[in-house]
């Protein structure tokens, strides 16, 4: 049986982290261990290292908070889950991208040069020192970007082609969360939009020219190889759940999506198992992730999580608001409602 960790993150605090730590590993339940998180550079396809990690710090830190988005992609159960804190994660992004299939050159978040605001060293005791750096640079490759983690805009982007250009402007970087991405040198570069969940229109593109001649003249196409692949890629991003009509009920999306329980019933009794799990796990994922903020803003599924999970348990709960807005996200693409008019009845 391998063995499950629990493991903690946390700052600033001397007493319950270790306290909490001893408790758990003085109940010697079999399987189950408890410890302090121990990180560095974190990978996009990072490996589940810790079973259950309970957050003390993370709102304090912006790294912290890209490592425990990625590690709950990865399946980790994390206990004030930061997922909505920061909606433009380009970390998370590429790690979700790269699990649906989608090429993306190799990327590692990095701990802040300098501790943010009102942190100190004893906010980041979970890291690693010295950080696994040789790890880093073997598995990203030079020449890299080193590019804030969210953001736009070409800003504090840095091509670096060696370990010393790297940690010449990482030293710049001051208490920006950074990522160190491979840098592909490439011969083509190419923009997308998707259009109606079908089309593909590709745009050649230099970002190398002055912006005014960026999108090329007469946007010549890739050959059909190429063609194919950056079709592909593009329509992945978008065709997780695909063409609503295709479902012909809420309840054929639920069922899909792997939300529906199992029934196992005799005589007059009906028994409700565990959720099938069938389906794309990236939507389930992306469902739990979001109920879990919807239930803050909405009345309606905030009574009904709180029912259900005083009934049964916030697991529960948290897979039944997760199959409620996938039946509302099911009549918003279907009569192509807002939210809003979907709440007030369309």
């Amino acid at each position: 049986m391998s063995m499950k960790k629990i493991a903690i993150l946390f700052g600033m605090e001397n007493a319950f982290p270790p306290a909490l730590v001893e408790k758990i590993n003085s109940k010697k339940v079999a399987g189950v261990t408890a410890e302090f998180v121990k990180i560095g550079g974190i990978r996009m396809d990072e490996p589940k290292k810790y079973d259950v990690i309970i957050d003390r710090i993370s709102r304090d830190i912006p790294f912290y908070r890209a490592y425990l988005k990625n590690a709950a992609l990865q399946g980790t159960i994390v206990i004030n889950n930061p997922f909505w804190w920061t909606a433009d994660d380009k970390f998370f992004n590429y790690a979700m991208a790269h699990k649906m299939g989608v090429a993306i050159p190799p990327t590692v978040i990095l701990p802040h040069h300098t501790h943010p605001p009102d942190t100190t060293d004893k906010s980041m005791r979970n890291l690693i020192y010295p950080l696994n750096w040789e790890e880093v640079f073997a598995y990203v490759g030079f020449p890299a970007f080193l590019k804030p983690y969210a953001g736009g805009g070409w800003k504090h982007v840095y091509k670096v082609d060696s370990p010393e250009e790297f940690f010449e402007n990482y030293n710049r970087t001051g208490d920006l969360c950074m990522t160190l991405q491979h840098g592909v040198e490439f011969e083509d570069y190419y923009r997308c939009y998707v259009v109606g969940q079908e089309k593909v229109h590709i745009m050649k593109y230099d970002p190398k020219a002055p912006h005014h001649e960026r999108y090329v003249k007469g946007n010549p196409q890739p050959g059909p190889k190429l063609k194919e692949r950056i079709e592909k890629d593009a329509l992945a991003m978008v065709l997780t759940l695909g063409e609503v009509e295709r479902f012909e009920s809420a309840k054929k999306v639920c069922s899909y999506l792997g939300l529906i329980p199992g029934e196992y019933s005799s005589g007059n009794k009906q028994r409700l198992g565990h959720i099938s799990k069938q389906g794309s796990s990236l939507m389930r994922f992306l469902l739990v992730e979001a109920g879990q903020t919807a239930v803050r803003g909405d009345e309606q599924l905030r009574r009904a999580y709180a029912r259900l999970a005083a009934k049964k348990s916030r697991a529960v709960a948290k897979v039944m608001v997760a199959r409620r807005l996938a039946v509302r996200l099911y009549w918003m693409l279907r009569n192509e409602w807002t939210y809003a008019e979907l709440a007030s009845g369309g």
